[in-house]
């Protein structure tokens, strides 16, 4: 019995040092102990993507985590409208093309930077908020999105032709009085772009 306790505690002491040596591999390799932090601190604009897309199921969990964003006495001021079918995106860029005759419709097109799956936020300017509202929910959907592998870059520029199409916003199903204020284009990354710098003067405690 005492050699066989003696062997039983050998291979606890030998499972604690191999967990505890691959919890040290597991830090090493990661400049981040907190995996939200590090999520947070390693997410990049993506603007060049492969041509895989991304499940709906994927999206669904996405976008869950997106409207479950804090928001003004939970108004939920925004609406969210998702576009992952080339042909219904191919017809929205047409549309805002031709209400924008001064823009070349290669411009138009590649500002949405190719990203196979598109997701266009409106907010209720009823609401003075709403806009803080959608920031935070597009904050959301992109770090859940990069916890799941997606990329993603949020965009302005295609709101300033998007709003100038009736047509396109109504394609897009926007509740009356709603206006487009993000986008967002979602996939897989093609490239691993280097984080661009911050500047920490820009935050001070006030004493």
């Amino acid at each position: 019995m005492k050699t066989f306790n003696l062997i039983i505690a050998g291979v606890c002491l030998m499972a604690a040092v191999s967990c505890n040596q691959a919890r040290n591999t597991e830090q090493a390799t990661s400049e981040y102990e907190n995996a939200v932090i590090e999520n947070m601190m390693t997410r990049r604009s993506i603007r060049q993507y492969t041509g895989v897309p991304v499940k709906r199921e994927t999206m669904q969990t996405i976008l869950e985590c997106g409207i479950n964003a804090p928001n003004g006495m939970n108004k939920q001021s925004w609406e969210v409208r998702v576009v992952d079918d080339a042909e219904v995106m191919k017809e929205i860029i047409g549309m805002m093309a031709a209400a924008n005759p001064s823009v070349d419709p290669g411009a138009v097109k590649g500002c949405f930077r190719g990203a196979p799956t598109m997701i266009f936020i409106a907010n209720d300017p009823s609401y003075d908020c709403s806009p803080i509202d959608c920031g935070l929910l597009s904050e959301n959907i992109m770090l859940s999105g990069w916890s799941l592998g997606v990329g993603s870059v949020c965009l302005g520029s295609p709101v300033r032709f998007l709003n100038n199409s009736p047509e396109a916003i109504a394609r897009l199903g926007f509740s009356e009085g709603y206006t487009p204020i993000i986008c967002i284009g979602m996939g897989y990354p093609a490239e691993t772009p280097d984080a661009k710098p911050r500047d920490p003067g820009k935050v001070r405690f006030v004493e």
